[in-house]
């Protein structure tokens, strides 16, 4: 068997095509979208108007959370790890108040926090609704049938 490599260990899984990525984005994006209704329903200092702001709430949050949120991770390590991970809904609080803020500057976005505490439930709801969604919903799995 000269020549013969197992691979041991090693993802040999094709890696994923643009066309796959992009369905899974989508697919995160909807699922945030979906988290950001339902907090703007039930905490009373959250204000959403359609949904054009919705998504556009929803693609906010979403490029936060990829670019800004590991850096914060890092950044606030020592806390972290003190607190056994729950500095995390400080930092989403932090994310969902900068969203805000950020919608704030387009005249086409209407989304406005009133206080801390209302960003602050907001965030654990977005963060509840996310992860129960993406238990029943893989976006990975889903663009895997995209492939062409």
């Amino acid at each position: 068997m000269r020549g013969f490599v197992f691979a041991r260990g090693v993802n040999t899984r094709p890696r994923s095509t643009p066309a796959e990525r992009l369905v899974a984005f989508v697919i995160r994006w909807l699922i945030t979208a979906a988290g950001v209704w339902v907090a703007a329903n039930l905490v009373g200092g959250i204000h959403l108007a359609g949904a054009e702001s919705t998504l556009a709430v929803a693609l906010i949050l979403g490029l936060l959370n990829a670019y800004l949120k590991p850096l914060l991770v890092i950044g606030t390590l020592p806390a972290l790890l003190m607190s056994a991970g729950l500095f995390l809904v400080v930092i989403n609080t932090a994310l969902l108040a900068l969203t805000a803020w950020i919608a704030g500057k387009f005249d086409s976005v209407h989304f406005a926090i009133d206080s801390f505490w209302a960003a602050f439930w907001g965030a654990v709801i977005i963060s509840l609704v996310s992860f129960f969604l993406s238990l029943f919903v893989s976006p990975d799995r889903i663009a895997r049938n995209f492939r062409s």
